[in-house]
């Protein structure tokens, strides 16, 4: 009963800032001026023990499944990826070990087709530096068959009203699908399982979080994408992990940890194109659904790994696609500095 209280709460809530963010409303405050003071008092401790990597990430971009360039019936996929320092892969120093590597090869290997990767990203990006990064992924003329974007941690860190974020979110997709463009929206990971972040901080930030998450998922789903909800990136298996799946400095992913996060968002990327065997119908057996689009939403925010796609207005599907191991191919990212947007 808790759980359907909860998840109705914030379905509503989500609806309220995706309103507001639709028709250019303000910020809506999620938490009363007291919150606030706790939750930044909470940050000054927590930064004594979780770290910040400085370090610039790899950079991936390039063409990956080049062995399959003797195709002449199809051109070569391009996928641009787009966000924070997730996005960009900070923390690992390989450039195949970067989310974007790790889904661009999959990808070639899955489609038999080389994929060239671009990564827009910028590592501290909150998201209203997605027009300029949207601008720079678009302004070379060669429009990506699908973009991946990877947003919203700084947002709440950082204090972007919860409004803003949305309206520029939605509005990169929309540009992004109106130029023929597939998008796939990695939506705010679950700040509150970050290992070095006690409580009261915790909740809070785990609130803030999956609020801004479904939020996202319903201005995504209304402007044509499609969102895989990113709680498994700093969720239930990083917590029972968390030596393992955490970089060095106890806030980004390490290899691995980017590894299970390119998993989750793999199926839905290869359901864009068509890829991918699964109908696009929901399994009851499998707790997926056809619901409205905030319900979709709010139930996406508490379960790492899920997808929200449109269906027919006002209504929204709910998928839990089966994870399977990435394939790989040998990849061969194009002569470039080492620097990332």
């Amino acid at each position: 009963m808790a759980t359907t209280v909860t998840t109705g709460s914030r379905a509503r809530v989500a609806r309220r800032i995706a309103t507001a963010a639709a028709f250019g409303g303000g910020g809506i405050g999620l938490l009363g001026v007291a919150g606030v003071g706790l939750l930044l008092t909470e940050v000054r401790l927590a930064r004594r023990t979780v770290g910040g990597s400085s370090d610039i990430p790899p950079c991936a971009d390039g063409r990956y499944g080049a062995a399959f360039g003797h195709r002449t019936d199809r051109p070569p996929l391009r996928l641009g990826f787009l966000g924070d320092s997730t996005a960009a892969g900070q923390g690992v120093h390989r450039p195949s070990q970067t989310p974007g590597a790790l889904l661009a090869s999959g990808l070639a290997a899955l489609a038999e087709l080389p994929v060239d990767l671009r990564n827009v990203a910028l590592p501290g990006a909150r998201s209203d530096d997605l027009p300029r990064q949207v601008e720079l992924l678009l302004g070379d003329g060669e429009t990506p068959d699908l973009c991946v974007i990877m947003i919203g941690a700084n947002d709440v860190t950082r204090r972007l009203p919860p409004a803003e974020s949305v309206r520029y979110l939605s509005e990169a997709v929309r540009v992004l699908r109106t130029a023929g463009c597939e998008v796939i929206v990695g939506t705010c990971p679950d700040l509150g399982t970050i290992e070095p972040v006690y409580q009261p901080l915790r909740w809070v930030a785990r609130r803030l979080s999956r609020q801004l998450a479904a939020a996202q998922t319903i201005g995504v789903v209304e402007n044509g994408g499609r969102t895989v909800s990113l709680g498994a990136l700093l969720g239930p298996e990083f917590e029972a992990r968390p030596r393992e799946l955490f970089g060095p400095d106890n806030y980004h992913p390490s290899a691995e940890g980017y590894a299970t996060a390119a998993m989750a968002v793999f199926p839905t990327l290869c359901a864009a194109l068509g890829l991918w065997p699964e109908e696009e119908r929901p399994e009851p057996a499998r707790r997926e659904g056809l619901l409205p689009v905030e319900q979709a939403a709010a139930r996406a925010a508490s379960e790492g790994g899920t997808e929200v796609a449109a269906s027919r207005a006002p209504w929204a599907l709910l998928k839990h696609r089966r994870r399977r191991q990435l394939p790989t191919v040998e990849e061969a990212p194009a002569n470039r500095p080492s620097v990332t947007g």
